[in-house]
């Protein structure tokens, strides 16, 4: 008895020996552009915290994203925490918010030197957060029949001296239209025309895509768009009680036809304490997207809890779950390998410009809008295809600057005709 006890304790010895000194290949060579990056976002209060958080995370992640309003505020503490990651071994992503006149200058002199002072480490700035899922939930209703807006919408339409009506003005013009007449909308170009005159008209986002930093941002909902307006990575928020799936199949297909990069941020699946879902789901969600050829994985760190040392709502359990996707997937490729829905066969085409929530049968149209009389037939066909194909479907919008022709085994409009089983 007491030999086998022996035997039980060398092996463990063994084991955790091994495993401290393994790291997996895509880690250890930091010169090598990764393939894939899986990280943390540091949402805490304090150098401290951020560097405690590199230190816990830094043999099995190779991204760091900062993601804190209070750092956000100080330009030495998001120096150090940078300089850190990156002395570690560390890619970064910088998170400073949206535009604010107190501190845009410097904010943008950090973007802009960030390949200067990290090299290839730097990948980018996240810049603003859900724009899709914030047109969709926005509460236009009372935004248009707010009194001083109302004022100020009508006295610009009828200002003889205007020559160009900005997209808002429009879009309230037919609102107003819809109401005064019971009109539904023909198409939806303005309103999608109205989303992207923000980002490419009145946002400091325009001045970082002509310096060619590259942007990131997350979001739920309206990937299509958000590509459209020219962010170069999403990062679809997997966690909420949506289904990921959907969310997945979306988001790839938007990155695959305008060619760009896609990855995922695992975040809250409560609004209170423990707010993350359980080690074993937070490993499932990381590695589905994986799978579905994923380019980025990130768990968002938030909200700082108790006297949590990394400032943020992670526990030993998630650390654990992180750490084992990263062993699983980063030191072999047979994770995908085995189970790899990285390239859609199906793909479903969607009307153009049709930015229907679909997280329910009465979602939201662009925000404006309940659903129209095309909505119940893209919902059954939409239903009926993600039974049937899961991750091997892409969700697209009919757009003829993006065909879909020769880059799908099988292609589906909103509008076919599927046989009945």
């Amino acid at each position: 008895m007491k030999y086998s006890y022996l035997l039980f304790a060398i092996i463990l010895l063994i084991t955790v020996v091994t495993s401290v000194f393994l790291i997996p290949s895509n880690l250890a060579n930091k010169n090598v552009e990764p393939e894939f990056f899986v990280g943390v976002s540091f949402c805490g209060n304090t150098t401290t915290q951020a560097k405690l958080l590199v230190d816990r995370t830094k043999e099995y992640v190779n991204l760091f994203v900062l993601q804190s309003f209070p750092i956000s505020r100080n330009e030495s503490a998001i120096y150090e925490i940078c300089d850190y990651a990156v002395a570690q071994g560390l890619n970064i992503i910088i998170n400073l918010g949206t535009y604010d006149k107190e501190t845009w200058d410097w904010h943008y002199e950090i973007f802009l030197n960030g390949k200067t002072r990290w090299g290839n480490q730097f990948k980018g700035v996240y810049y603003d957060d859900e724009p899709g899922g914030v047109q969709l939930d926005y509460n236009w209703s009372a935004y248009f029949a707010n009194e001083t807006n109302r004022a100020f919408f009508e006295r610009i339409l009828n200002n003889p001296n205007m020559t160009h009506m900005p997209p808002l003005v429009q879009m309230y013009a037919k609102i107003e239209s819809a109401r005064v007449n019971g009109t539904a909308p023909q198409d939806y170009e303005l309103e999608a025309k109205t989303f992207n005159y923000f980002y490419r008209e009145y946002s400091a986002f325009k001045n970082m895509s002509r310096a060619g930093i590259k942007t990131f941002t997350s979001d739920y909902a309206l990937f299509w768009w958000d590509y459209l307006v020219g962010y170069d990575v999403i990062l679809a928020q997997l966690g909420w009680n949506n289904s990921y799936i959907k969310d997945i199949t979306f988001i790839r297909g938007a990155a695959r036809l305008q060619n760009k990069e896609w990855g995922a941020i695992i975040t809250w699946k409560y609004d209170e304490q423990p707010y993350l879902d359980s080690g074993v789901e937070l490993y499932n969600q990381m590695l589905t997207a994986y799978q579905a050829g994923a380019k980025y994985v990130v768990v968002f760190n938030y909200p700082p809890t108790g006297d949590n040392p990394y400032g943020g709502a992670m526990t030993d359990e998630h650390f654990a779950a992180l750490e084992k996707f990263s062993n699983d997937v980063m030191s072999t490729s047979a994770m995908r390998v085995t189970s790899d829905e990285s390239q859609a066969e199906a793909v479903l085409v969607l009307p153009h410009n049709y930015a229907w929530g679909m997280r329910k049968p009465d979602d939201r149209i662009w925000g404006y809008w309940g659903p129209d009389e095309k909505s119940p037939q893209i919902w059954n066909i939409t239903t009926r295809l993600l039974l049937q194909y899961r991750l091997r479907l892409d969700i697209v919008y009919d757009d003829a600057a993006f065909p879909v022709e020769g880059k799908y085994q099988h292609i589906y409009y909103w509008n076919s005709t599927l046989p009945q089983k």
